[in-house]
Parts: C-alpha cells; structure tokens; sequence
C-alpha cells in the first residue's frame, strides 16, 4: 500500500492508530527489509553458543527513535533510557547504518560577520579572476598567545605499553607566562615570527608598521612588494587614527581591514589562523615547555619547518580560494566543516 516508502507508511500509521506513538521512518523500512529477506518480523541470529538479549521489533524501533530524537546522544545514554543493553544498541545503530561522527568547531560568527564574508569572497574572486597572482600579493598579518601551557588535547595524549604504566603529564604550572607573536605570509615567504608587547596598543603597533615591517619586507621579491595588499583584523590596536593614516599612505594599492577600503570579514578566512598558527601550536606543544625561551625557541624552529615545506604556500593559497567558493554556496553560514 505504501510502495517502499517510509514516509507514507508513516502517514498511513497516524492515519490509522492516532492516539498511538508515532515509530520513525526507519522503522517501516527495517520491516519491510527483514520481511522480504527472512519472511519474519523477528530478528534471526545464527547460534554462536553466546546468550544474548531478544531483539525484538519494538527494541530496535524505541533505540532508533531515541537517535534520531537525540542526535547527539550516546549509546550508553540510549541504554539507560530505553533499558536495552548497549551492545544491543550499538548492533541496531550499526545495522542501520548509523555511525558517531565527531563534531567539528567552527568560528563563531557576529551578525554584522555575515554580508562582509560575502562582499570580501566576491572581491577576492573578481580580483583573482583579473590579476591570476592576486592571491600571492595579499600581505595576511595577524597576532596570536603562546603559553608554556598551550592547549593540551588530553583525548590524543597515549603511551603503548604491556601494562599500565601510569604515565602523566604535569600541566596547571604555577609559572605562567604567555607570549605575543606577529607573523605574515605573502607570495611564497613566511616573513616572523615577531614578539610583539604583550598588552599592544595603537602606539606600539605603529612603531611595529615603520620600524619593523619594512626590514620583514626585504626578503620579499620586489614584483610582489610593488603590489602588495596590506591585511590585518580589527583588533583596537588596529583601528587607531595614526595607524590607518600609515597604512592610507604606505600601500598604495589598497589594504584589507576594520576600517579600510575592504572590511576584513572573519578568522576563519585567514591564512594565519587557518594554517599557521594550528601547524606551529602542533609542533610547539609535541612535548612540555619548560622556559619562556625554550618557548621562543621552539616557534622559531617550527616557523623554519613551514619554509622547510616543499610547496606549501601555493597548497594555501588554493586552500584561501576553497574557503571562499564555500563561503559563498552556503550563502554566509559557516562552512568549515564542509571542506
């Protein structure tokens, strides 16, 4: 009667019991599957010697409607709720095929975030399609903390042994120290790290635009310093008077940022924030930092590693290109869990 479909067999339950609970649409269809194969209602199993829990119609219906009820439930919650062993519950997810996909973080964005991700997309496109070095001539800067601590994954932190050997790893150090650290990439260099004042301000970040950048820019081929694009975020230090006016006279084809010619939308365009920083926090915090200078050191050493990459700038740049195609299909939203 309803022809292989879910949905109308649905229909037609409510339809025909309504005072009853409504079973999911993946129900109708185990049904319907195991009927055709094994001309029963009931759950054969081959006799393995083990003795387990009936799997029954209802069983399987009341797991699966607690899923899709709760997404992002677990299965020893689905067994303390239905009463079903979760072991029961993991073979009727498996048999669905169901399977726990991990979430992934994404940036969190502002309302006014939005239309200035679109406007920025469509102006990175049209400039690429006019200028195919375009992408190579944006100078991306931006900041980032390093502390002794880092941010420990302990869901990734293992040791193989025979037995348990008790293994740890010491973090909450009384000493706490954190570090400012500018860097930028433009065409095919890594220009930094450079430590910056801890507490920056409008001032500072000035002097660091005169003093600073220009000697950075002498390890860029000239072609790509003539017609450089000059980027950084709105951070407050960014948005003062004095720095802007620099920035107005100092990059003649125009910059990227709060306040600027072109808005800068959001982090999770960013080269620096989508590559950078996440490969050399990688690397930094393999093992315990011990000093303020071991710390140093080590992101030193990992910026090498990037420059050590065979290809690996052109690799971001196409990545830059990506997120931005995403950016504009799904219309504002985020997307990084789409790539």
């Amino acid at each position: 009667m309803a022809k292989c479909n879910g949905r109308e067999a649905l229909q037609m339950y409510r339809a025909k019991y309504p005072g009853r609970q409504l079973p999911s649409r993946s129900f109708f269809a185990t049904l319907h599957r195991r009927l055709c194969e094994t001309g029963s209602f009931n759950v054969h199993k081959l006799d393995t010697g083990r003795q387990r829990t009936t799997r029954t119609v209802d069983a399987e219906d009341r797991v699966l409607q607690e899923l899709e009820r709760n997404p992002s439930t677990s299965t020893r919650n689905v067994s303390r709720e239905t009463h079903i062993p979760q072991a029961t519950v993991w073979r009727i997810a498996h048999d669905e095929g169901l399977h726990p996909y991990h979430l992934q973080r994404v940036q969190a964005l502002k309302l006014g975030d939005y239309n200035k991700r679109m406007d920025f997309a469509r102006w990175f496109f049209h400039e690429s399609n006019a200028d195919r070095n375009f992408a190579a001539n944006v100078l991306f800067t931006d900041e980032a903390t390093f502390s002794l601590e880092g941010v420990m994954n302990f869901h990734n932190l293992h040791t193989w042994a025979d037995e348990n050997p008790h293994a740890i790893r010491p973090h909450g150090a009384q000493r706490k120290c954190s570090i400012n650290v500018c860097a930028s990439i433009v065409g095919d260099c890594l220009l930094g790290p450079y430590i910056l004042p801890e507490r920056l301000n409008g001032s500072m970040y000035l002097t660091f635009l005169q003093e600073v950048l220009p000697e950075m820019l002498n390890d860029v081929p000239m072609p790509i310093r003539q017609r450089i694009r000059f980027q950084h975020d709105g951070a407050p230090a960014h948005f003062s008077i004095d720095v802007r006016a620099h920035l107005q006279a100092t990059f003649p084809s125009g910059w990227i940022g709060r306040g600027g010619p072109i808005a800068w939308p959001a982090p999770d365009l960013s080269p620096l924030d989508f590559f950078l920083w996440r490969f050399l926090k990688g690397l930094v915090y393999e093992t315990p930092v011990a000093t303020p200078e071991d710390l140093v050191g080590r992101i030193v050493e990992a910026a090498g590693c990037v420059r050590d990459t065979p290809d690996i700038f052109e690799k971001v740049r196409c990545s830059m290109q990506r997120r931005c195609q995403a950016c504009l299909d799904v219309s504002e939203n985020n997307f990084e869990h789409l790539l």
